[in-house]
């Protein structure tokens, strides 16, 4: 397997993609969302793990080349501005997802998205916006809609949702379920009682690594789900 960095630019800005790319033929890819915090270890991890599971995994960024939060205020201070300006989001999105379908090894017309917390709105808003992906999965996401609600969704969405989440209401994922449903969209949501934010702290979609009820039901519902789309 290979590990490559690529970088793109958008609005006069430099990001990073950290890519794993199994050998062969160009194959599904897979890009992993970060949460609030910017692209970690966690991120990168989960893309190199999808990559051995012979998609191609990248690991997407949308705060710029390098920088990493290092405690909450910071990761207030770089989330915030992106979710008051959801188009500057969305451009930097779809600027990663072209630079991401430019490798040799990726076939852009099977391309999937999953994201935790902050990263979970950012899949949500590739599917909400039209990108050009198959399939998304959002982990504790935020479910804070577009000002223009989207006419249509195209691409799958599977809501992998802990139900005492303080940051995404009952109310709220009832919200989205109707702006799902409105954009007949294909959607999911799984939602676990009991169950709080930030839940996928381990590698859940990977079966061997499971530790808990929770991340056996969604490692298989996460498997499943984006193998039977891309």
């Amino acid at each position: 397997m290979d590990a490559r960095t690529l970088v793109f630019n958008c609005d006069g800005e430099e990001f990073s993609l950290q890519a794993f790319l199994p050998a062969g033929k160009p194959r599904g890819t897979v890009m992993v969302c970060h949460a609030w915090g910017g692209q970690s270890d966690f991120e990168r991890g989960r893309a190199e793990q999808l990559a051995a599971q012979g998609y191609v995994g990248i690991a997407h960024d949308v705060y710029g080349t390098g920088v990493l939060a290092k405690n909450q205020e910071e990761c207030s201070a770089l989330m915030t501005p992106l979710l008051q300006d959801r188009d500057a989001l969305g451009r930097r999105l779809l600027a990663g997802i072209i630079a991401a379908g430019q490798l040799p090894q990726v076939d852009a017309s099977e391309m999937a998205a999953i994201g935790f917390c902050f990263g979970g709105q950012c899949v949500l808003d590739m599917a909400r916006c039209g990108m050009p992906v198959k399939a998304v999965v959002s982990f504790h996401g935020v479910f804070a809609p577009l000002p223009e609600p989207s006419e249509s969704i195209n691409a799958s969405v599977l809501v992998l949702h802990g139900y005492d989440d303080p940051l995404a209401t009952p109310d709220d994922l009832l919200g989205l379920t109707r702006e799902l449903t409105a954009a007949n969209a294909d959607w999911q949501v799984h939602a676990y009682g009991n169950t709080c934010h930030s839940f996928s702290a381990s590698a859940i979609w990977l079966i061997s690594a499971v530790k808990t009820p929770v991340e056996s039901v969604t490692a298989v519902c996460v498997t499943v789900f984006i193998a039977l789309r891309v």
